[in-house]
């Protein structure tokens, strides 16, 4: 069938052509809010300005200010240029449909400081080949997406400090309103992320102000770590003014900082990768929102990988010197959590696995609790897969963020893992993809999802994970109570253990 070749949608806001890729149209670099730029940073998002004629939408925007080195070391790509100028967002759709399709809209990782929406990993086109249509979104990053200072407080007619949440919330409006025109159902969004993308789910799960904007979530990889206090972060403000020799700083003087300066700011001057509790996105912290089970009531998908302490170290932390504080000052605990981890040797396996557990396999049991407590659908999974040649690399299992491109189905298509996969590690990705595409067509329908196993959702009383990939090689298996033992301890004491010091 010949599709045409400048796709041409009409949005609240104008006309815009993409480009057709195979069976899949695109549209890229689309506003979805005002830029945030001068007067308007550190501020709520605004609607985008409409236009006149048809707007071309075949280029990626530009993306927040960030590390380049690190975010094609560490993020998925080269992302390109920056600006402040960063609300954007991609769409993929399927060419040939007949009915409304389901909508994912990807919320993207890096610590709350690195990625864009147009990284090469990211790519929606074979997930949109599945019948869906995808969304990838910028958002504010570093100091200019969580910032708090009291210069800035009373300018709105709400406290406002997580600016890269209300954005991802402004994008959820903007796919709400016009995800219609490029084939979506707007009634079936399911909102996915990664690392601090899975952050970003968890708190607008939280948050009063995203109810309703989306209908499903999925939860690759969050962690434990707390929300950042509104007191700390004001203080943290006043110390980052200092910093740049604004004492008692005006609102104008916060604002005059060029936006490059920011991102460059080491500890204990950069943003932590949590957001902040205490305004009008996060009233209440997201760990206390969920161990009350007052969660949104949407179907979760929740897991993470075996070898998430390969993060750690890019935080500076040391794994042996965990266990090692441990049997300094809590000898009794050390103890106990090593009749926990039976057979693990040497301090640096021991915290390796424990802070992995700690730090992100707990965020998986808490959440399926509450979605319990609550009457919710959650399904579990832990990923374990490792492309066959690369075996010797990562010896203790699938690091933190493998799965993107497996998720994404983009395994073959992106650097460098084109350049040594083999068909069985192709069959496995397209395998994991199809869960998350049957997750946002099936999540709610029943309780199963299909697959090469059929994947149950953790109903009251029972505990099941999919294990994606067996020790690092191909397969789907059933859990029953995986870890359990750990999970229950850890969910005990991670609001008081689980830092960055």
């Amino acid at each position: 069938m010949q599709y045409p070749s400048t796709p041409v949608v009409e949005t609240r806001c104008g006309a815009m052509a993409g480009f057709t890729d195979d069976d899949v149209h695109a549209w890229y670099g689309i506003p979805y809010a005002a830029p945030p730029v001068g007067n308007w940073r550190w501020r709520s998002p605004r609607p985008p300005a409409s236009w006149e004629g048809v707007r071309d939408a075949t280029a990626f925007s530009s993306s927040s200010w960030q590390s380049s080195e690190y975010c094609q070391e560490l993020g998925g790509g080269d992302p390109g240029q920056f600006s402040e100028d960063c609300l954007y967002l991609n769409v993929w759709s399927p060419a040939e449909r007949t009915t409304p399709v389901p909508v994912m809209v990807w919320l993207h990782g890096g610590g709350f400081t690195l990625g864009a929406g147009g990284l090469p990993p990211y790519n929606g086109k074979t997930l949109a080949g599945r019948g869906v249509v995808v969304v990838t979104l910028n958002y504010r990053l570093g100091h200019l997406g969580f910032f708090a200072h009291p210069a800035l407080e009373g300018e709105e007619d709400r406290v406002v400090h997580n600016f890269a949440l209300l954005d991802q919330i402004a994008a959820l409006e903007w796919v709400r309103d016009n995800i219609a025109a490029f084939g979506g159902d707007p009634n079936c969004v399911t909102l996915f992320g990664e690392s601090a993308g899975a952050r970003s789910v968890l708190s607008l799960l939280a948050s009063p102000l995203a109810e309703g904007l989306f209908h499903k979530a999925i939860v690759q990889s969050g962690y434990t770590l707390p929300d950042t206090p509104r007191g700390q972060a004001l203080q943290k403000g006043e110390a980052l003014a200092n910093h740049f020799g604004l004492e008692n700083a005006t609102a104008d003087q916060l604002r005059a900082i060029p936006p490059e300066a920011f991102w460059p700011l080491a500890a204990p001057l950069n943003v932590a990768p949590a957001p902040v509790v205490g305004d009008c996105v996060l009233p209440e912290a997201m760990l206390d929102v969920f161990f009350a089970a007052r969660q949104h009531p949407v179907p979760i998908m929740i897991g993470s990988n075996s070898d998430e302490a390969s993060v750690m170290g890019i935080f500076g932390i040391d794994l042996a010197g965990q266990i090692q504080k441990l049997r300094r000052e809590r000898r009794f605990g050390l103890g106990l959590i090593k009749l926990l981890y039976p057979g693990v040797k040497g301090d640096e396996e021991l915290g390796r696995q424990v802070c992995r557990d700690m730090a992100f396999t707990t965020m998986g049991y808490v959440v399926m609790q509450a979605q319990q407590r609550a009457g919710g659908l959650c399904w579990r999974y832990w990923f374990d897969y490792v492309a066959e040649a690369e075996h010797a690399t990562y010896i203790n299992g699938a690091w933190h963020g493998n799965e993107i491109p497996y998720v994404f189905d983009n395994l073959g298509r992106i650097e460098p893992s084109r350049h040594y996969v083999n068909a069985r590690d192709l069959q496995f990705s397209a395998q994991v993809a199809d869960y998350w595409v049957n997750f946002a067509r099936e999540a709610g329908k029943g309780d199963i999802l299909s697959g090469p196993t059929h994947w149950p959702a953790c109903r009251k009383g029972r505990d099941v994970l999919l294990r994606i990939g067996v020790n690092k090689h191909a397969g789907f298996r059933l859990a029953n109570r995986f870890m359990r033992a750990r999970m229950s301890l850890f969910k005990r004491v991670m609001k008081h253990h689980v830092s960055l010091d």
